[in-house]
């Protein structure tokens, strides 16, 4: 087995103890005689694993226990219908920060269900840093105010969070879940796509206050409604099981192996200043966004040849480093280095890099 180097910007690489601990369990989960994919999601070996993956998530994260988790599905893109549906209710306004493409649909999403104000955008320089916010164009009657933490796309996040006062901060978080500590307290709401640091696609996180619960619109649909979920258990209907499963165990990962959230985020430190001290030194390539801005688990970059671009993306991943493939929309590089990706993977792709460069430049 000769496994790659895999810098996709999701689905991504998951650690290779937790697959390698999958594996093993993969035919008897502890004894259970099956796997947890053919378990149903009703007995009492899976209601251990669920509860077990939630209490992971609130202990790692350090949730406070006024605020809600819920295993949901349709990836974070549901979000964008559920976050209006059950909180745009009061005054029918939101706030936006549009950041990139993600942000962009959130945007658009909401604004079918009543007034989506745009507050400020970075989209006059491709996305390329996070526009400063003055606080006199925020709504106070908003119901409530969304970011997108961490742009996937175009490798920029958010470093300071927006005071909106009384009005709650929604965040998209899906990209830099579980990368470093968050003070939950300061959301009303949090939601992430898992397959970005979390576990395979298929599962969504949802964090949400427990006042926010309850005021749905009348035409939510019944999935969509925070209220039914959470008074389920997030057993409404069928969960990802084995998503949820993928989920505890990278959960105890964490945890166990790693050392919590502090940890975590010294070693992500670590990856992203090994790649980024490369880019700003390079007299070939070159990173594509504002310094104060970047993202520690997407890293953008270009040579400013296209034709050169698709030179090393090839020549890359005949070496094993793959996905590296800049989003459609930039073109380029990017590389992302989410929790799992080893600290020798990005020294073994910056000393690529610069073997790259000395034969191309």
């Amino acid at each position: 087995m000769n496994r790659v180097y895999n810098f996709s910007a999701g689905p991504s690489m998951l650690p290779e103890a937790v697959l390698r601990r999958a594996a093993g369990e993969m035919l008897d989960y502890q004894g259970s005689g099956q796997s947890v994919m053919e378990m149903s999601h009703r007995s009492k070996v899976y209601e251990g694993i669920i509860n077990s993956a939630e209490s992971l998530l609130r202990e790692v994260m350090n949730i406070p226990d006024n605020y809600k988790v819920l295993f949901l599905q349709g990836g974070a893109s549901s979000q964008f219908a559920m976050v209006p549906m059950n909180l745009m209710t009061k005054n029918n306004k939101a706030d936006f920060v549009i950041t990139g493409q993600w942000a962009t649909k959130a945007y658009k999403e909401a604004a079918r269900y009543g007034a989506a104000n745009v507050v400020a955008s970075s989209k006059d320089k491709t996305f390329s840093y996070i526009p400063e916010l003055d606080p006199a164009a925020f709504d106070k009657e908003a119901d409530y105010f969304h970011i997108c933490m961490n742009n996937t796309i175009y490798g920029t996040k958010f470093h300071t969070l927006p005071d909106t006062g009384s009005v709650p901060l929604v965040a998209d978080i899906s990209s830099c879940i579980l990368s470093e500590p968050i003070d939950v307290s300061k959301f009303g709401l949090l939601y992430a796509g898992a397959q970005k640091n979390m576990a395979p696609a298929g599962l969504t996180v949802v964090i949400i206050r427990e006042d926010l619960i309850g005021h749905a619109m009348d035409i939510t649909p019944t999935m969509f409604d925070y209220q039914i979920h959470a008074d389920n258990g997030s057993m409404y209907n069928t969960p990802p099981c084995y998503t949820i499963y993928m989920a505890m165990l990278v959960l105890d990962w964490l945890k166990n192996t790693i050392g919590g959230l502090d940890e975590m985020k010294k070693i992500n430190e670590k990856k992203a200043g090994m790649l980024y001290g490369f880019l700003d030194a390079s007299k070939l390539f070159r990173g594509t966004v504002e310094p104060q801005d970047r993202s520690l688990m997407n890293v953008p970059f270009v040579t400013g040849d296209e034709e050169l671009d698709k030179k090393f993306v090839k020549a890359a991943e005949a070496e094993g480093f793959v996905n590296l493939k800049g989003h459609r929309s930039v073109g380029g590089m990017r590389a992302s280095i989410y929790n799992a990706m080893p600290t020798e993977g990005v020294e073994k792709l910056v000393a690529f890099m610069e073997k790259f460069e000395k034969e191309n430049a």
